[in-house]
């Protein structure tokens, strides 16, 4: 049996200690197990249950999980070093009924080498100017920094031994030429109204190296990725909203000839859409182009608020309401929380789609039904007040044809709103899940030019408001279709590319392909006692059959990531 180190679990548990206290408590109750078999008449067994005890073995390996790989798996090569015959315990009559050996792996060792830090500018004379942000990118709730990790194999037949480091710094700095204002720095003007100073000061580019391989990381690249720290360092005074470099990029080379591009932007200036259209411009360059198949539009005039400003939607998102959860969500108590990834794949989505009424089945999408069932088992985790309001806000992209707002190709702003579906918890709680995929469905269905345009006028005559940030609030954001996964430097798609973690109330639906299957990777953050009772209630509505919705459900299970 071979288990992952844990740390938000373990709390610094010592595997062998607790392991060993817990078998001599169990034996109290299996005492005939502590006990030595003997033979009779007629070759009867029998248990003597003397007390003797069990054999139990310390060791300590110098190697990881990771490097163990698939020598765990049986025909285990390596069996005579995790159980280790001592001589005379392994008969039959007289012998300890039971050897145990719990074997500590080494942590994997992550020394990451990084240069100073350097600001990349554009690679040619660029505007000197002042650009006003909209009302949409400056309200608070996106004045924050947002990771992203992106992680990609060697590539000889396509790089050609090119150096990632080289070709990303170079097609930055070219990129920027169209995305100047990238290259700046937020400045905050009256009513608290955010411009870009358009100086050319550049971004933050780090260089790095590490002798690790991708194979040896493993799931660490996967939000929430442990290794972030290393993999994206925070230099001091880098991570401002304002007069700080918009965009931070590490890339770190691996052993194995493979890179991580690592990258922390300041949500104000972009949305998901909005980034992958400059990292596939990026990308383009390094692969060659002149300039980027589609060039970018600024004309963030287009979300600006009405004159006058009108409210004319329900925005239950930026209301306030009073919090009668547990008390143990307070986002500004980090001990508190953890974070945790669940993976969806097609047996989850499968049962999931079973439990739904049959006139929801054909108009529901995955990110629907994903969204009724995460809000349903967090607001159980969290133990609110059956009497509480709860929200989830779905963050639906303003571009295409299907919300009618007409924005040009090329722009590349915030361009999204979050319209909140609204519940009591304890209809949430006691309904079956299509109470709750009904509502998600309504509130996306609210999204459109009209909606949007009363964000704005909201934000303005609001002071641009914070969405409500209690823990009876949730929001989730689907990329699964922006093409992050796409973005091509020249060493073909990367293994994985999406947030490296949850941001607060923000949960994302990452694409990310296991061993077997396409599926979606949704991380989660919570307070550790609300995670443990959310991964509960997460596999009793994909475990348990619902006699009362279907017959013959079958049984599955939710993969949980730390």
């Amino acid at each position: 049996m071979c288990y992952k180190d844990n740390p938000s679990l373990k709390e610094n548990r010592d595997p062998v200690k607790a392991i060993r206290e817990a078998l001599s408590r169990a034996l109290v109750y299996y005492y005939p197990l502590a006990g030595r078999l003997w033979e009779g008449p007629n070759r009867k067994l029998m248990v003597d249950c003397n007390g003797e005890g069990i054999l139990f073995v310390e060791a300590f390996g110098d190697v990881t999980l990771e490097q163990l790989g698939d020598k765990i798996l049986p025909p285990c090569p390596l069996l005579e070093e995790f159980l280790f015959n001592f001589l005379g315990s392994d008969g039959i009559n007289g012998c300890h009924l039971l050897l145990l050996v719990t074997e500590v792996m080494s942590p994997l060792v992550l020394q990451v080498k990084r240069l100073q830090p350097e600001l990349i500018t554009p690679a040619k004379p660029t505007p000197q100017e002042t650009k006003f942000l909209s009302d949409i990118d400056d309200q608070e709730g996106l004045r924050f920094q947002l990771p992203i990790i992106m992680c990609y194999k060697d590539n000889s037949s396509l790089n050609e031994n090119r150096n990632p480091i080289k070709v990303i710094k170079e097609a930055l700095s070219r990129a920027l030429v169209y995305y100047y204002p990238l290259a700046g720095r937020l400045r905050e003007g009256p009513n608290r109204k955010l411009t870009v100073d358009c100086n050319g000061e550049g971004i933050l580019f780090v260089e790095a190296s590490t002798d690790v391989t991708l194979e040896q990381l493993g799931d660490k690249i996967l939000p929430p990725c442990p290794l972030l720290e290393e993999f994206l360092f925070n230099f001091p005074g880098s991570d401002g909203i304002i007069g700080c470099p918009l965009l931070l990029v590490q890339v770190t080379r691996l052993t194995c000839g493979g890179f991580i591009l690592a990258l922390r932007l300041n949500h104000t200036m972009c949305d998901a859409p909005g980034f992958v259209q400059f990292l596939t411009a990026v990308a383009e360059m390094a692969r060659g182009a002149h300039a980027p198949f589609i060039l970018p539009v600024w004309e963030r005039e287009l979300l600006f608020a009405r004159d006058p400003p009108r409210i004319t939607c329900a925005h239950h998102e930026y209301e306030d309401v009073i919090d009668h959860s547990d008390g143990s969500y307070a986002s500004n108590n980090q001990s508190n929380m953890v974070q945790r990834s669940f993976y969806f794949g097609a047996k989850e989505m499968r049962v999931l789609r079973q439990q739904i009424p049959p006139h929801l089945i054909s108009t529901c999408s995955t990110f629907d039904l994903i969204t009724a069932c995460l809000w349903k088992c967090r607001t159980l985790a969290l133990k609110i007040n059956p009497k509480q309001v709860v929200r989830v806000s779905c963050i639906v992209n303003a571009r295409g044809k299907h919300n009618n707002v007409r924005l040009p190709l090329g722009y590349y702003g915030n361009a999204f709103a979050f319209p909140a579906a609204v519940s009591k918890a304890e209809p949430l709680c006691k309904n079956p899940l299509g109470y709750a995929l009904e509502l998600v469905k309504k509130a996306k269905a609210t999204m459109n030019e009209e909606y949007l345009r009363s964000v704005a006028d909201l934000l303005v005559l609001r002071g641009r408001p914070h969405y409500s940030s209690t823990g009876s609030n949730f929001l989730v954001s689907d990329i699964t279709r922006v093409g992050v996964g796409d973005v091509n430097f020249g060493w073909g798609q990367p293994v994985f590319a999406g947030p490296a973690k949850a941001v607060d109330l923000i949960s994302f639906y990452i694409q990310h392909k296991n061993n077997i299957e396409d599926g979606i990777l949704v991380p989660m953050w919570l307070p550790f006692s609300a995670m443990e009772r959310f991964q509960q209630e997460l596999e009793r509505i994909t475990l348990e059959p619902k006699e009362d919705i279907c017959n013959n459900l079958r049984s599955t299970r939710i993969m949980s990531m730390m």
